[in-house]
């Protein structure tokens, strides 16, 4: 890639942003379903689907911070450090 070629995403960085809600709605989902199922209870099942939905999201976020990036994104994160504009800070 040249300096003057902007990076394009692929499909699977687009993406990956829907299938980390997307994780924390099933889950979300799973868990609600799960206490309405056994208290017959709607508004208990619709905060424990909130509270859970919450709770992964801020989860699946913190791990996703906390993996390390692999030398192919080390390389794309530098030459876009070198070519991006710094305003601000």
């Amino acid at each position: 890639m040249t300096q003057n070629t902007p990076h394009k995403p692929t499909r699977s960085e687009i993406l990956k942003p829907v299938e980390l809600v997307g994780i924390s709605a099933v889950m979300a989902l799973f868990v609600g379903l799960t206490i309405l199922l056994a208290t017959r209870n709607l508004v208990l099942s619709s905060i424990a689907l909130g509270i859970t939905f919450i709770v992964a999201l801020v989860v699946i976020a913190m791990l996703a911070l906390g993996m390390k990036p692999t030398p192919a994104e080390k390389d794309d994160l530098d030459e876009q450090n070198r070519t991006g504009d710094h305003k601000g800070h």
